[in-house]
């Protein structure tokens, strides 16, 4: 597809990684219509953090995707409609699950719905590999079970099945994406990897931290925007899940050792009880299959592991008092 002049919706445009998609589009000559969470402080979140000539091409609309109106407002006259507006933090979802149901369940129902009766061509629809839970198998693809280990997972796949129905009942053409472990700059400081590297660019030793064990897949930011990209202009993706990662795996004890000897080879890393989630919550391995993304959509990771890494310190470096390094962030 040519962006040129298309107008195209990203809900959740003020986030981590739909900041990066709002600003891929906008540099490909998209007119991006960025949908960002009301506030006072007129705060447009990582928006804020694209320069002047891609936020040329971005229209800011602030609202809620749980107000119904307030979305179709901002679906009208789109081609496409990139959804990422969600509560994404494992943690909160166990202290306010409610909240997880109006914003990623009904949410997810508004944009469906306002995308139904304004036609428009594409929508892509945001999942997470958190839908698949504790993998049963060595890697896991598009037709592995979905298990709700957590609030938060349990939310999104709802929000999945919503697309599922409005496709087969509707013939809404929808194409949900299922990214793996995104990381790289402008991640808040609940995720690991930034939790990681505040802590040691600040001189401390790693204490912040759950469980060592668990296993992520991790994909860089740009990679994963590159691929709502792709299987946004892929026929063939829509009405299909399509997992979004990089086939690779890495303990988060390691993880944070590899970082440890990149930014401060002095320090200590440190599990911390009251960080660890509950036993039977907690995903334990995930290693995506991107077979399916490669062989509809042609796309495949570009970013090394080291190069992301290194990526994402220098921002954090130049944005270091963003970062909260006394205070665990849920």
């Amino acid at each position: 597809m040519r962006w040129r002049d298309k107008r195209v919706l990203v809900t959740g445009a003020g986030g981590f990684i739909g900041s990066h998609l709002a600003e891929m589009l906008a540099r490909q000559g998209a007119e991006v219509v960025a949908f960002v969470h009301y506030n006072s402080r007129d705060d447009y979140g990582s928006l804020r953090f694209l320069p002047e000539e891609a936020m040329a091409n971005v229209r800011v609309i602030a609202g809620d995707v749980r107000d119904a109106g307030c979305v179709n407002e901002a679906v009208c006259g789109c081609e496409c409609v990139f959804h990422l507006a969600a509560l994404i933090g494992i943690p909160y979802s166990y202290v306010a699950p409610r909240s997880y149901v109006a914003t990623n369940v009904l949410g997810t129902l508004n944009v469906l719905e306002a995308v139904r009766w304004n036609k428009v061509p594409r929508m892509v629809h945001t999942s997470t590999s958190e839908c698949y839970g504790t993998a049963r198998e060595e890697t896991i693809d598009e037709d592995h079970p979905l298990q709700g280990q957590s609030p938060y997972s349990a939310s999104k796949i709802g929000a999945d099945k919503l697309a599922e129905a409005y496709h087969l009942s509707f013939d809404v053409p929808v194409a949900t994406i299922r990214p793996f472990n995104t990381y790289g700059p402008r991640q808040s400081a609940r995720a690991v990897i930034p939790t990681i590297i505040s802590q040691l660019l600040s001189g401390k030793d790693v204490v912040e931290l759950g469980s060592l064990e668990p296993m992520r897949d991790l994909t860089f930011v740009e990679d994963t925007a590159r691929g709502f990209i792709a299987l946004s202009e892929c026929d063939a993706a829509v009405g299909q899940v399509t997992n979004i990662g990089n086939g690779k795996t890495i303990r988060i004890g390691d993880l944070a050792q590899m970082l440890v000897e990149m930014i401060n080879p002095a320090a200590r890393v440190v599990s911390k009880a009251d960080r660890v989630r509950p036993a039977k919550s907690e995903v334990m391995k995930l290693i995506c299959s991107n077979r399916k993304a490669a062989e509809l959509a042609g796309w495949r990771p570009q970013v090394p592991l080291e190069e992301g890494l290194r990526r994402t310190t220098d921002f954090i470096r130049d944005n270091l008092h963003l970062f909260r390094v006394e205070k665990y962030s849920i």
